[in-house]
């Protein structure tokens, strides 16, 4: 696609993938970038361009933001790691299904959504996955499965004339990030309960924010994408959870697991705690199946982002962790929601 004079909307841009989106477009030439955000004050101050502020909740905000629009990146997705099952309908699989719809009928040329390689089945033999791996639902993470209603929703509808893309990403690292795993790891491993699963063997798909953001930019300009595409957009290499949790450890002080339980286990518990949420104290479950998903072995190809898109990750997972984790310290490593407010 062009470079010249096209209109780009970033939804949910004051969030961490947002405000990254739009500091990687600030060094684009030629391109007109639009937030769409619910408080424009929250704005990085490099964005000087044009704000359309309201909620995506909004049925006739969702049909008015899109005019006049080429493409979307889609960062304003609503989210919870762990149950949630009727916020996940009413707040993100219904805005983001009509926000697609209202895109088709407005003539937007492309569509990129905010997705997880956590989407699809864990790899039990060690296999990479590849960037078309059929989307699973867990039957117990409803944003996660509401990302695959969305993803077949987008597959099923490609066919009306709007480019779909799904940037499937890995767990993202970052200053500005609240939500996700190594914001949720943190505290608790300070507890010193936290276990190694199966020995912490399993490889994670850590990706930098900078590395994020600039997939959005190379999907945004992509020139002979087909009518659906699917895009894993993960670091360079893939550290174990192992080595995560040592380096974590080394970097803060945090206590490192003194022992292992299997994975089978860990969900069990995972599941105990959501029950016995309402009557413990905190903010959120001390562990959630999702936290337990995403510790699973997440080994994921990368060649066909390469091939597409050009997109090459240039930011190490380790200068990446040491820059959030140096912005949690100074919060005191605060204990996440794990849901949107």
């Amino acid at each position: 696609m062009s470079s010249t004079n096209i209109n780009i909307l970033v939804t949910g841009a004051t969030g961490f993938l947002g405000v990254n989106i739009l500091k990687a477009f600030a060094k684009q030439d030629n391109v007109n970038v639009i937030a769409a955000c619910r408080n424009k004050n929250k704005l990085p101050e490099c964005f000087k361009g044009e704000v359309r502020q309201g909620d995506l909740r909004d049925p006739l905000y969702r049909q008015s933001v899109v005019r006049n629009i080429d493409v979307i990146c889609h960062a304003g997705t609503w989210a919870a790691m762990w149950a949630h099952n009727k916020e996940e309908e009413e707040n993100f699989y219904q805005p983001t299904t009509d926000l697609i719809d209202q895109a088709i009928a407005a003539g937007v040329k492309r569509f990129l959504m905010t997705s997880t390689v956590a989407i699809t089945r864990v790899s039990k033999d060690g296999s990479a996955k590849d960037d078309f791996s059929l989307p699973f639902h867990t039957g117990f993470w409803p944003h996660l499965d509401r990302l695959v209603d969305v993803e077949n929703y987008m597959q099923t509808n490609a066919h009306r004339g709007m480019q779909m893309v799904t940037m499937r990403l890995g767990h993202f690292v970052g200053v500005g990030n609240r939500v996700g795993l190594v914001p949720a790891l943190v505290p608790r491993l300070k507890t010193g309960m936290v276990p190694w699963l199966a020995g912490g063997k399993s490889h994670i798909p850590l990706v930098a924010d900078s590395d994020v953001a600039n997939s959005y930019v190379a999907a945004t300009f992509a020139e002979d994408l087909e009518i659906y595409e699917s895009f894993n957009i993960c670091g360079s290499t893939f550290p174990t959870m192992h080595e995560v949790i040592e380096y974590i450890s080394d970097k803060t002080g945090v206590l490192k697991p003194m022992f292992s339980i299997p994975y089978p286990a860990a969900y069990l518990f995972a599941w105990l705690m959501e029950k016995l949420f309402p009557v413990l104290p905190g903010k959120s479950p001390f562990l959630t199946r999702s936290i337990v998903h995403l510790s699973e072995e997440w080994l994921c190809n990368t060649e066909y982002a390469k091939t597409k898109l050009g997109y090459t990750p240039q930011k190490d997972w380790q200068t990446t962790m040491d820059e959030a984790l140096d912005e949690l310290k100074t919060m005191n490593y605060p204990w996440p929601h794990l849901a949107q407010k």
